[in-house]
């Protein structure tokens, strides 16, 4: 499979991003913190809902692979590891060298979890 960058360009600043190593994207006010499988974090200066739009504009299909998870994040599918609504909690893991622990609203948890119980993001065993 072709590898897919995100260009994020600032004034000062250039980042190049394999999507794949995308693990999620956190809001914080005019900012986008966003969270790699290995580790590296990196800042844009772009609010959460500007940087979705943006993900659909550059990515075309290839953003399917994220969703909208409540205001504060947008995560990649292929890293979800466990669901767990009642804790409001959203643990994304490769299953190996990294797990990140997200707080999401029991709502947005709710939601997600159908998504995969409907199989609409991959298969259900």
């Amino acid at each position: 499979m072709k590898t897919v960058y995100l260009y994020l360009n600032s004034r000062d600043e250039l980042l190049r991003i394999d999507i794949s190593k995308i693990v999620y994207f956190e809001a914080d006010g005019n900012y986008t913190n966003i969270v790699l499988a290995n580790q590296l974090r990196g800042v844009v200066c772009m609010n959460l809902a500007r940087m979705q739009e943006m993900l659909s504009e550059r990515l075309k299909e290839q953003a399917s692979i994220f969703a909208r998870v409540g205001k504060r994040h947008i995560i990649n599918h292929t890293y979800v590891y466990q669901i767990n609504v009642l804790r409001q909690k959203l643990v994304l893991s490769d299953g190996e060298r990294f797990a990140f622990s997200l707080d999401i609203s029991k709502e947005a948890l709710k939601k997600l979890k159908e998504l995969y119980e409907g199989g609409t993001t991959g298969k259900r065993e």
